[in-house]
């Protein structure tokens, strides 16, 4: 397979998803439920989503602020409106193409304060790895907390036998790419180390920082601003304004895995969040009609800020350009 047919791949399959759970969730509905869908995006107070926005913007500034503590410690002192502008272009970029918001981020410092790529993509993929285990505590903790409704949501999408399977298959994989890349003397695998060598130094720049409380103090920062933004939203409709902080931070977690599916959670977010709220008495009309608003705020936003920063960019930088 050629890389353009890959590419195009990549970005065709998470949009083609995407629309498949659109076109999916509207067929649940009868005429009269997507009228009630319709009328719930009018009487939904806004004011709750905006003041969600403000912490969103948090989060992308402390998203922001917290690599510099990466880039220090590899010896660059890089703007920070800079990381600023290229953590909002990466977000947009991510809209259109998955993934390749960390590329376009690390591309930037590297054109505009000389970062060697490989470097800044190394601090790039750190911080992605500590996000993770993160969200990865809080699949734990909202496992055991509600553990029957995650056990009832998981299983009604992925039978038990597949997931077995498909845990298997990925340790498997692992172990044999990890064996493969420790041992083998293949050329092309000894290339790959060489290129790898400043990636590397940029992962393990976590580790071996000494400024690991500050930076571990924003990695909070970004994800309680995150839940709050998503746990202010629930005030715009009557209907989910008493839901508890445990519902938020399942349904809350149930959305950020959802954005991995498809493009920034076309699709498969509302569908998602819609429903996990099922589970705590939310019907399919209201859960649906709060995912979009909550979808479409995240998306605008996330549009917006990215735009302005692609325009700011060159002009903050003219004396570089």
């Amino acid at each position: 397979m050629t890389k353009p047919v890959k590419k195009w791949l990549s970005i065709l399959i998470p949009l083609l998803l995407g629309i498949f759970f659109i076109v999916y969730a509207y067929n649940q509905f009868s005429v009269e439920e997507i009228k009630q869908i319709k009328q719930n995006f009018k009487n939904a107070n806004y004011f709750y989503i905006f003041l969600s926005i403000v912490f969103g913007f948090i989060g992308s500034f402390a998203r922001s602020y917290r690599w510099k503590y990466t880039l220090e410690h590899l010896g660059y002192n890089v703007p920070f409106k800079n990381q600023f502008l290229a953590v909002n272009v990466s977000y947009l970029m991510n809209m259109f193409i998955p993934r390749s918001g960390e590329i376009s981020r690390a591309l930037v410092l590297k054109n505009y304060n000389n970062v060697p790529f490989d470097k800044g993509f190394g601090t790039i993929i750190a911080e992605r790895v500590v996000d993770l285990a993160l969200l990865f505590l809080m699949v734990v903790l909202i496992f055991f907390l509600q553990f029957d409704i995650v056990k009832t949501f998981v299983l009604d999408y992925i039978p038990q036998e597949k997931l077995i399977l498909s845990g298997t298959i990925a340790i498997f994989m692992l172990i044999l790419s990890f064996t493969i890349y420790r041992y083998s003397k293949l050329k092309i695998i000894l290339s790959l180390k060489e290129k790898l060598s400043g990636l590397k130094e940029g992962i393990f720049s976590v580790i071996q920082m000494k400024a690991k409380w500050p930076f571990l103090f924003y990695t909070l920062l970004i994800w309680i601003s995150y839940v709050l933004m998503f746990w202010i939203s629930i005030f715009a409709f009557a209907e989910t304004s008493h839901l508890s902080f445990t519902a938020v931070l399942t349904t809350f977690v149930v959305g950020s895995i959802a954005i991995a599916f498809t493009n920034n959670g076309l699709g498969s977010y509302p569908f998602l969040v819609s429903e996990i709220l099922l589970f705590y008495g939310i019907s399919a009309t209201i859960g649906t009609a709060f995912g979009w608003v909550v979808w479409t705020a995240q998306t605008s936003f996330t549009l917006v800020l990215g735009l302005i920063s692609i325009f700011l960019l060159p002009l903050l930088n003219k004396q570089k350009e």
